[in-house]
């Protein structure tokens, strides 16, 4: 057994941030996101029956965001013929953002559907979640320790 370590994040995902270095992103997906077919050139982990906000938190416990960038997390942002559609959940990825950097949501942009695809593409990882609130798809770049 380990301390400290959330339990939430399985030995697969422990195993996948331990191997991440400076500048390396992953994607944390929810239940609507593409997950599979975006992890061709990384590693695919499965995380179902997790909330993407959870997991967010458990991960972020363990892994420093990049300092050498502006922005090292990005949200998915809304399509324009989802203009009304309300997300709270964006609101609790910059909370838990601002539990573990001193940037708080400013360490956060927001990019669009097809520019987080991109980045997506060359992720090291992709975490595919059930989570079902709209848009919570999010990239988060490791830093140093």
């Amino acid at each position: 057994m380990l301390r400290n370590i959330p339990p939430i994040l399985s030995p697969e995902l422990l195993k996948v941030l331990a191997e991440m270095g400076h500048g390396d992103t992953i994607v944390i997906g929810d239940a609507n996101f593409a997950a599979a077919s975006m992890a061709k050139k990384g590693t695919l982990v499965r995380c179902d029956g997790l909330k993407a906000t959870d997991l967010m938190d458990a991960i972020l416990s363990l892994m420093p965001l990049d300092e050498f960038v502006e922005k090292p997390v990005f949200i998915m942002d809304k399509e324009p013929r989802h203009a009304e559609l309300e997300c709270p959940v964006w609101d609790e990825f910059k909370d838990i953002v601002a539990k573990y950097d001193e940037r708080g949501a400013e360490a956060c942009g927001m990019i669009s559907r097809k520019e987080f695809y991109k980045k997506a593409r060359k992720a090291y990882a992709v975490v595919a979640t059930t989570e079902t609130a709209f848009y919570a798809c999010t990239i988060l770049q490791k830093g140093c320790l």
